[in-house]
C-alpha cells in the first residue's frame, strides 16, 4: 500500500468515525431509538460496526478517492456513492421491515449522501499532502 494511498484511507475513515459517531450517538441517536422501537440494540454490535466502517472507507478509497483528480470530483462521485450505497440500504428495509418508514428512508439516504461526499472529500485532500 502506498503512502498516499495509506493517508487517503485513514482520513476517509477517521472523518467518517468522527461524523457518524456525532450524527448517531449525539444528533438523531433519540429519532432513530423514536423510529425504529424494538429493531434497535440497547447496544450496538461493535464486530459488525466495525467491519462496515473498514469495509464502506476501503470502497470510498478505491471508488472515489484515489481515482479523483479534483476535491470536486470526489465529492461529487462520494454524494453518488452514497446515495446509491445507503438507498440499497434504506429502500430495501423499507421495502422488506415493518418499522422501516419513508421518512427514515429518505433522512437516512440523505445523511449518507453528505457524509460520503464529505468524508471522501476529506481522504481525497490528506492524500494530496503526501509527497510521493
Amino acid at each position: 500500500m502506498s503512502k498516499k494511498s495509506l493517508f487517503a484511507y485513514l482520513g476517509t475513515l477517521i472523518a467518517f468515525l468522527i461524523l457518524d459517531g456525532l450524527w448517531l450517538g449525539v444528533v438523531m441517536g433519540p429519532t432513530y431509538r423514536s423510529l425504529l422501537g424494538s429493531l434497535m440494540l440497547d447496544q450496538p454490535r461493535l464486530l459488525p460496526a466495525g467491519l462496515f466502517y473498514l469495509l464502506y472507507v476501503f470502497g470510498c478509497v478505491v471508488f472515489v478517492v484515489l481515482p479523483s483528480a479534483s476535491w470536486q470530483r470526489a465529492a461529487r462521485l462520494g454524494a453518488l456513492l452514497g446515495l446509491v450505497a445507503y438507498g440499497t440500504y434504506d429502500l430495501s428495509n423499507w421495502a422488506t421491515l415493518q418499522g422501516w418508514s419513508a421518512q427514515l428512508a429518505v433522512m437516512d439516504m440523505a445523511w449518507g449522501t453528505f457524509l460520503t461526499a464529505a468524508c471522501c472529500t476529506v481522504g481525497y485532500l490528506c492524500a494530496q499532502r503526501v509527497h510521493r
